[in-house]
C-alpha cells in the first residue's frame, strides 16, 4: 500500500491529511505483530507511535539520518537539527535500529536512553556481492580503475575526488567512473571530462551491471562530508575492492583497523593527491585492502547476520510486549 503525499524526495516527505488515518485503518485490518517504520522526514514519523499505541502494536523504526562523526560544523548543520528534533520522540518507539556505535553515542548525548537503541549495521548479500570476472576495464582499455558510487550533491563532496584527479593527471591508463545522478552532474560533467579520463555513466539502474563495474573496480573511493552507513561502501568491499572513505557517519567505523583508509573530512583533495598515485602504482597495496575490505563485510556486514539480528530484535520486542501486557492483566 502507497500512501498519499503532497511532496516526496530522497530527503524528506510531506504526507497529505488524510495520510494518519489510511495508515491506522490499515494497520487496524492487518494486525501485524510488530510495526517496523523507517523514518524518513516525514510527520507521519511522529504520528506512528500514537497510532500504534492505540492499536497496542509494537513499534520499531529504523533511524539513519547521515550525520558527521566528528561533529565538525555539525551543530549549525540540519543534519543536526534532524537529531534534535528527533531525540524526544524515539523514546515513544519500542527500539530504534542505528546503523553504528558513533550514530548510538550522538542520539545519547541528546537524551536517548540506551535501552532504546539497538545497533543493526545495514547488510550486503555476500553471494551476490562477490571478487568475480568483469571485462570492463578492459572495454575503457584501463589498466587501474577507480571508481565513485553515489549522488551527485553537495553533501557527497565528490568536487573534492574531481580536482585531486584533474590536478594529478593520472595518466591514460587510469580511468575515473563517476556513477549515479544528482543536482551537481551537469555542472561538473562539463568541468571534468572525458579529456581527463573521467566516465560519468549516470544512474545505473540494473543491479548486476553494477556488480560488474565493482568487480572491475581496483579503487573505490567516497569523499563525503556526512553520511549514514553507505550501502555503495559495504558492497564495494563485499566486492574484494580496495576502499578509500572519510569518517562521516560510520563509514570510517566500518574500515578501521585496515580494513581500508580513512580520510578527514578537512582537506579531501589535498590527500587524495597523495593517496591516488601510491595506489595507481603499487597493485599489492590494492590487493591486500580489498581481501581485508572482503572480510571486514562478511564478519559485521552481511545480509545473512543483519537478518538474524533483526529477526531477534523483533522477538525481543514482542516478547516484552507479552510480558507488559500480562503485568497488567
Amino acid at each position: 500500500m502507497t500512501l498519499p503525499f503532497l511532496y516526496k524526495s530522497q530527503i524528506y516527505t510531506i504526507p497529505t491529511p488524510k495520510s494518519s488515518k489510511i495508515l491506522m485503518n490499515a494497520l487496524a485490518k492487518l494486525k501485524p505483530h510488530v510495526v517496523h517504520g523507517s523514518l524518513t522526514l516525514s510527520t507521519l514519523d511522529f504520528r506512528l507511535p500514537e497510532i500504534c499505541q492505540a492499536l497496542n502494536l509494537p513499534l520499531i523504526a529504523t533511524f539513519h539520518p547521515p550525520f558527521d562523526s566528528k561533529l565538525r560544523n555539525f551543530k549549525s548543520s540540519t543534519q543536526f537539527l534532524t537529531y534534535q528534533l528527533y531525540a524526544p520522540f524515539l523514546a515513544h518507539y519500542d527500539k530504534v535500529i542505528v546503523f553504528s556505535r558513533l550514530q548510538q553515542e550522538l542520539l545519547m548525548k541528546l537524551g536517548v536512553h540506551k535501552d532504546k537503541l539497538a545497533i543493526i549495521p545495514n547488510g550486503v548479500d555476500t553471494v551476490k556481492y562477490s571478487p568475480g570476472v568483469s571485462y570492463l576495464k578492459s572495454q575503457i582499455k584501463a589498466k587501474r580503475l577507480f571508481v565513485y558510487v553515489g549522488r551527485i550533491a553537495t553533501e557527497k563532496n565528490v568536487e573534492a575526488l574531481l580536482k585531486a584527479w584533474k590536478q594529478l593527471d593520472m595518466g591514460e591508463q587510469s580511468k575515473l567512473l563517476i556513477v549515479g545522478d544528482g543536482p551537481l552532474k551537469p555542472s561538473l560533467e562539463d568541468f571534468y571530462g572525458r579529456e581527463h579520463n573521467i566516465y560519468w555513466l549516470g544512474f545505473v539502474a540494473d543491479e548486476q551491471k553494477r556488480i560488474d563495474i565493482l568487480r572491475a573496480a581496483d579503487v573505490f573511493i567516497l569523499p563525503s562530508l556526512v553520511e549514514g552507513l553507505s550501502l555503495s561502501l559495504l558492497e564495494a568491499m563485499a566486492c574484494g575492492v580496495a576502499c578509500i572513505a572519510t569518517d562521516a557517519g560510520a563509514d570510517g567505523e566500518v574500515l578501521e583497523d585496515g580494513a581500508g583508509v580513512v580520510l578527514d573530512t578537512q582537506g579531501v583533495t589535498t590527500q587524495l593527491k597523495t593517496l591516488l598515485p601510491l595506489f595507481r602504482a603499487h597493485n599489492e597495496i590494492t590487493q591486500l585492502l580489498g581481501q581485508k575490505a572482503r572480510q571486514r563485510v562478511l564478519d559485521k556486514y552481511s545480509l545473512t547476520s543483519n537478518i538474524s539480528q533483526v529477526e531477534k530484535l523483533y522477538q525481543e520486542v514482542l516478547e516484552r510486549k507479552n510480558i507488559s501486557i500480562m503485568s497488567h492483566l
